[in-house]
């Protein structure tokens, strides 16, 4: 059976649209018709491709329906309580594709549940849709199919996901008060210099008195907002989507992202996060029974940074050649004391996949305090900043004001 994408009217002459299991379209028309449905139009969720080896199916997802991490979770974790309830994969699959009501959901899940009725394993079926299903998600279900302990493994997957869901939102939320307080302090300030200062520059020209310094500066500043404000604009915009197209270039990439490391707060705090995910992805595959050297190779790709993805390429080269992980990470000079330190003690006695989990929970703790640590420091940074924006703008637009008063009087 297939998995088919339909769309039907139902009694009421309402258009509805789903994901159904059939073994053709023929078929699927009539459970649709069963269900008091009149189908519109109904097709198949993965096409047929030929190949220069001959006749081989190539199945690809017709929407491509993509699943975030969310979803992801909530399905590894359905999956692992059917599988330990006992119940055949077909049936556990089956089941989850049938309690999901995102019609995306349900058609991935329906599509490895087709491929594995066709004889293939969960973890190859879920290797057609590498958009879904990372590296890693394949390599821990692989060795929990392997080693038959495939509902744990979806267990300690299931909570790896939520944990990286987790990480993530604290620090989409954590950037949310910063970037606001920057939007608002350069709307005001904008708004200010081209708005409310051009009406005075009237008054000061038609008393034709000299001004102080402070005040030809905020003209100008205003003048050129006024003048070529769009054009700054465009400039910024031109300079961010330059900067991009330059570091496409891997070489170019490798030294910015060298660069970016080195920075005084952003470089410590893009450090901690990665080095967090690197060893929570180690610690993860090697207590599911992955091999040390393809856990090194797959903890790899989960790094965005380049300097720190060759660092760890040449950890899994020097583990290769007979070192052992500490001594290969204390020797690329770049990743944590404390992943160094816990990987040392986890060697010695035995307990590496528990001593790398713990580094990584030690490392999302840190993270965490330094994210706190440099927003607490920012907020009355950027309250001073803009009371100190504001007040030279008040000053340069009172000091010609108190002169006139003097000539006045």
């Amino acid at each position: 059976m297939g998995a088919f994408s339909y769309q039907a009217l139902d009694a009421k002459g309402k258009k509805v649209k789903g994901v159904v299991e059939g073994d053709s379209e023929r078929h699927v028309r009539s459970l649709l018709r069963a269900k008091q449905l009149k189908p519109l139009n109904v097709k198949t969720t993965r096409e047929k491709a030929s190949t220069a080896g001959g006749s081989k199916f190539n199945f690809t997802l017709a929407r491509r329906p993509h699943m975030g991490y969310r979803d992801v979770s909530l399905v590894t974790r359905q999956l692992a309580s059917l599988i330990q309830s006992g119940l055949p994969l077909d049936e556990v699959l089956h089941s989850t594709a049938k309690q999901s009501r995102k019609p995306a959901v349900k058609t991935i899940v329906l599509q490895v549940r087709s491929r594995v009725l066709e004889g293939l394993s969960l973890a190859q079926a879920m290797a057609e849709m590498p958009k879904v299903f990372d590296n890693l998600y394949r390599a821990m279900v692989r060795a929990g199919e392997s080693s038959g302990y495939l509902g744990p493994v979806l267990e300690q997957l299931a909570e790896y996901t939520e944990r990286t869901q987790e990480t993530r939102q604290k620090l989409k939320m954590a950037m949310v008060y910063p970037i606001i307080m920057i939007l608002v302090s350069v709307s005001v300030v904008s708004l200010m210099m081209v708005k409310v200062v051009p009406q005075l520059v009237g008054m000061f020209e038609r008393n034709k008195q000299d001004l102080p310094g402070i005040t030809e500066f905020m003209i100008g500043a205003s003048d050129f907002l006024v003048n070529y404000g769009f054009l700054l604009l465009l400039g910024i915009v031109a300079a961010v989507v330059g900067f991009k197209w330059l570091i496409k270039d891997e070489g170019r990439k490798n030294k910015w992202h060298g660069i970016v490391l080195k920075m005084p707060v952003a470089g410590n705090l893009i450090l901690q996060a990665e080095s967090a995910r690197y060893a929570s992805t180690l610690g993860l595959l090697a207590n599911s029974g992955v091999p040390l050297l393809e856990a090194l190779r797959i903890a790899s790709q989960v790094l965005s940074n380049n300097q720190l993805r060759i660092a760890s390429a040449e950890v899994a080269v020097m583990v290769q050649e007979g070192s052992s992980l500490h001594k290969a990470l204390d020797a690329v000079d770049i990743f944590p004391p404390l992943l160094v330190q816990m990987a040392a003690s986890g060697e010695a006695n035995g307990r590496l996949a528990e001593q790398l989990l713990h580094a990584a929970r030690n490392q999302e703790r840190e993270l965490e305090f330094t994210v706190n640590t440099a927003l607490g420091l920012m907020e009355p940074f950027m309250v001073l900043f803009m009371g100190g924006v504001v007040g030279f703008i008040v000053m340069a637009i009172l000091l010609p004001i108190f002169q006139m008063n003097k000539l006045v009087s």
